[in-house]
């Protein structure tokens, strides 16, 4: 036992203190009421949480993208072509997806801007398409924004809108352009009767209310509308839905996915989104015959024109000249040159197209405008390649500035490819150009001879076979636009959208995520025990006070005497007047086993007890008084010394003066019997310490304070010095050589741990013997004291200081607000 005491004071000396995990397991069940009380709180809190949550929903769909080549697709009518291929088009549509632009489409179709509530138990509830009406709106003019417009159905006809105004003026959007403005509006409470179909135009509210007809309107029924900014719907429902592969085999599969509260809103958001996309696709992929199309009826019309301009030629030269056949040679030429004009237009046609591409490639800076190049019947495979290309990386480009800042490595990528493919183009088409002017060239000579042989012919039939092949040619060109725009119309017609919806977003039951009330329990659960168990434990780590036996004892190997609880008395006279008091019986221990220690010394003088502490307030003085009045009471001829000769106490309980004493004795004044006073308590005698001098150090020092001990000791069987505090100043250790025993008090709840350090290095050094502690208010605790009870060393003492902790002489029990810390447990 001593050889542990010794190593833990060897610790505690050495800064190397181990954490006292047993004792911080008592502090907490002593404050068990404490955590007891914050789970319970706790435990509310998330009732609380829980019951004004709202359920929180996910719901998904499923969408396919595929490579789908248009069913009319041929060699000659090759109006659309692949963009890239599945693995692009998935790549586009993830992004897509994640884009504003594509989110304020289908927020703005589906008007989610716009909410009908009711009022629910904790808050306003959304209905969506259980209201019995739907508000249908002007977008052309403002909403009052984020707050809710009240309307109260007086009949099946009639309703009123409510709302109360504080400031004359509102925010309000206009859904059409989404622009935001402010509005005037009436101060106060605003109320006004509409019927249903009846447009209303207010500063705040514009629109018309219609009734649904598979709902019933109940008279009196209040309901809500609130407009949102559109912006901020968008941005939560952009960030909210989510899209990826739904699984790693079939990467061309993607799931859609979204959370929210409202499962009708989740299933149309997302059903929407699909159609949306889909359409979006589709006009993608129809775009190259949009523009095919348009610049084939712009062709066509200058055709037209001229078909028309040439048929009236014709005909006036029929009018003026009688109708001739020409001779079959003749017919031949005809037919020749014919072919050969047709031949010429083709080619010329091809030209002006080139020429066109080459001045738009060289001017423009979009090039997903360009038409086919078969719809002048270029079929280079070179330049059908390029086109697409470059028409290709063009859309890729425009898709990539609704997710990409300008300037952006990937727009610098994209332009590279289409500006290397550009001249790739540029390259191809002045080669084709070069063959198309030699092929003209050949064509001009061979109409040129044709023409010549006709020369001969009368002028009537010349000017007639000049008109008939102009009249052929326009025919013909005529013909050849008119099916090369059916063609592109039907491609067009036929083309299906790439995205498909396999599975549908539906709402069949179920898809609750959330709240996980069992989740917020456990978490307040935790949350309630472990914040008052960190709390202990940071109290407990930061406190170094002592507050229970079971810490002296892990502190210092010096043994307790005993324990003093804690008692509330007018003075400090408690065993004199309260002999039957629980204290009284504590010093009585105290006394007891005082004789165990005395009986070894075998003196037979007086014995001397010096009584001393660590600082001021723990209780020495207190302590001194009544060890030497339970000696008095048992007849024990005893005095009672103040040495504290820097804060003398001792005079006032027992209402002597304090002009002279101690002090006065050493430097010669007064004799010992001039300054030794008789107390009303039979055989105490007490000697006050006097004046306070300017030198008590020295004064204790003296061979005065020697021969006054020994005389002391001859005239008295107890001698009791009730000293400075040991651990501010010196005087103590000075008069410990006078002492048979030494009492060191430590105050519970008060002294410090670190004060016990310089007794246990005296104690070890031998520089002061015989010293044991007591314990001053003591109050009995079971984790305070654990291991230690009537077995301990002087048990004696323990007991009764348990049994004071409930005994009360004077009959008056705890006040209010100490039972009320006790119930809780906060009381230490």
């Amino acid at each position: 036992m001593e050889e542990k005491g010794f190593d833990n004071m060897d610790n505690f000396d050495s800064g190397r203190v181990s954490f006292d995990f047993k004792g911080f397991l008592f502090k907490a069940l002593n404050l068990w009421k404490l955590v007891l009380i914050c789970i319970g709180f706790a435990l509310v809190v998330a009732y609380l949480i829980n019951v004004r949550k709202q359920n929180v929903y996910t719901m998904s769909s499923l969408i396919s993208i595929e490579n789908d080549q248009n069913p009319f697709f041929t060699a000659n009518t090759s109006i659309s072509f692949n963009w890239g291929g599945v693995s692009g088009k998935v790549g586009k549509i993830l992004t897509t997806v994640r884009t504003r632009t594509h989110n304020e489409k289908v927020v703005d179709s589906l008007e989610f801007y716009m909410q009908y509530l009711v009022e629910g138990k904790y808050r306003k509830i959304d209905i969506y398409k259980q209201c019995p009406f739907y508000f249908e709106i002007d977008k052309s003019k403002g909403q009052l924004l984020n707050r809710p417009i009240g309307i109260r159905f007086i009949n099946k006809t009639q309703f009123e809108i409510f709302i109360d105004f504080a400031a004359p003026r509102a925010s309000t959007q206009i859904y059409e352009s989404k622009k935001r403005a402010g509005a005037n509006v009436p101060v106060g409470a605003f109320r006004q009767i509409f019927s249903i179909g009846e447009k209303i135009e207010l500063p705040f509210l514009n629109g018309v209310i219609h009734k649904r007809n598979e709902r019933t309107i109940n008279p009196e029924t209040e309901f809500f509308l609130l407009f949102q900014n559109f912006d901020s719907v968008v941005q939560r429902y952009k960030s909210s839905i989510k899209i990826a592969p739904f699984n790693k085999s079939s990467s061309s599969i993607l799931r859609l996915v979204l959370n929210g509260t409202n499962k009708s809103k989740l299933v149309d958001f997302l059903n929407a989104t699909a159609a949306i996309l889909s359409k979006s696709e589709l006009e993608t992929k129809n775009l190259y015959a949009t523009n095919t199309i348009r610049f084939i009826d712009s062709t066509l019309s200058t055709v037209s024109v001229n078909l028309q301009d040439v048929t009236k030629e014709m005909n006036e030269f029929r009018k003026k000249n009688s109708i001739f056949d020409v001779d079959d040679e003749i017919s031949q030429i005809s037919q020749q040159l014919k072919k050969f004009d047709l031949e010429h237009q083709a080619e010329e046609s091809k030209l002006n197209y080139l020429n066109n591409l080459e001045n738009y490639l060289r001017t423009k800076t979009d090039y997903t405008k360009i038409a086919a190049p078969t719809s002048v019947g270029i079929d280079e495979s070179n330049i059908l390649s390029s086109v697409a290309k470059i028409t290709a990386l063009s859309i890729e480009r425009q898709n990539l500035e609704y997710t990409a800042k300008e300037g952006n490595v990937l727009f610098k990528d994209l332009d590279r490819q289409i500006d290397s493919e550009k001249n790739v183009l540029l390259e191809t088409i002045d080669a084709t150009k070069r063959t198309i002017g030699i092929q003209l060239g050949t064509l001009n000579r061979n109409i040129s001879n044709l023409e010549s042989e006709l020369s001969q012919l009368p002028e009537e039939q010349q000017e007639f076979l000049k008109i008939q092949r102009k009249l052929d040619i326009s025919q013909e060109a005529y013909d050849i636009y008119t099916a090369k725009r059916s063609e592109a119309a039907i491609v067009k017609a036929a083309n299906v959208s790439d995205i498909s919806i396999i599975d549908e977003a539906k709402d069949i039951g179920g898809g609750k995520i959330g709240p996980n009330k069992t989740l917020n329990y456990m978490m307040a659960l935790m949350m309630g025990f472990f914040s008052p168990m960190f709390l202990i434990f940071v109290i407990f780590l930061l406190d170094n006070t002592i507050h229970g036996s079971d810490e002296v004892v892990q502190l210092s190997n010096i043994p307790i005497l005993g324990l003093i609880g804690k008692y509330k008395y007018r003075n400090n006279l408690v065993v004199f007047e309260k002999p039957k008091s629980a204290v009284s019986e504590s010093f009585r221990a105290i006394r007891s086993s005082l004789q165990f220690i005395f009986k070894k010394q075998n003196i037979d003088a007086g014995r001397t007890l010096m009584i001393t502490s660590s600082v001021s307030g723990e209780g020495k003085t207190f302590c001194s008084i009544n060890i030497a009045t339970v000696y008095a009471l048992s007849g024990k001829k005893t005095i009672l010394l103040g040495l504290d000769l820097r804060k003398p106490k001792i005079f006032g309980d027992f209402d002597i003066s304090n002009d002279s004493g101690i002090v006065n004795y050493l430097i010669g004044e007064e004799s010992l019997e001039n300054i030794t006073h008789k107390t009303h308590i039979d055989n105490l005698s007490v000697v006050p310490s006097g004046p306070i001098p300017p030198n008590p150090s020295e004064l204790l020092m003296s061979e005065n304070l020697r021969d006054l001990m020994v005389d002391l000791r001859q005239q008295y069987d107890i001698i009791i010095l009730d000293t400075p505090p040991l651990g501010l100043v010196t005087d103590a250790l000075e008069l410990s050589q006078y002492a048979d025993a030494i009492i060191f008090m430590i105050r519970l709840d008060y002294t410090k741990k670190g004060m016990l350090q310089l007794i246990n290095a005296k104690y070890r050094a031998g520089e002061v013997k015989n010293i044991s502690f007591v314990l001053n208010f003591y109050k009995h605790k079971s984790n305070h004291n654990y291991g230690y009870g009537y077995g301990y060393g002087y048990g004696y003492g323990y007991g009764y200081g348990v049994y004071g902790n409930a005994y009360h002489e004077d009959g008056r029990g705890p006040s209010l607000a100490t039972r009320i810390k006790k119930m809780v447990g906060l009381k230490s």
